[in-house]
């Protein structure tokens, strides 16, 4: 995945890779959690800003850092088990 691919495709990407789902097959949808655009917007502008973002996202915990990297573990875990999306 490259870096213009916006933020919140990565961080569905990396849940769904983390539960070994589909994408499409996430429930809520991302955008009934967050503000996806919102999301999106502070990543294209990260260069200029320092951004770290954590939130709970279907039982996992979801980090993204100032470099836009999304990185996904349980939230009932102790976050040994990870998934990380570039």
């Amino acid at each position: 995945m490259s870096n213009t691919t916006p933020t919140s495709l990565r961080v569905v990407q990396g849940v769904a890779a983390h539960e070994g789902v589909d994408p499409m097959d996430l429930e809520p949808p991302l955008h009934e959690v967050i503000d996806t655009d919102a999301l999106d917007v502070l990543y294209r502008k990260a260069d200029a800003l320092s951004v770290r973002i954590e939130f709970t996202y279907r039982e996992n915990h979801v980090r993204i850092d100032e470099s836009g990297h999304v990185d996904v573990t349980d939230a009932t875990a102790d976050r040994g088990s990870s998934t990380a999306v570039e």
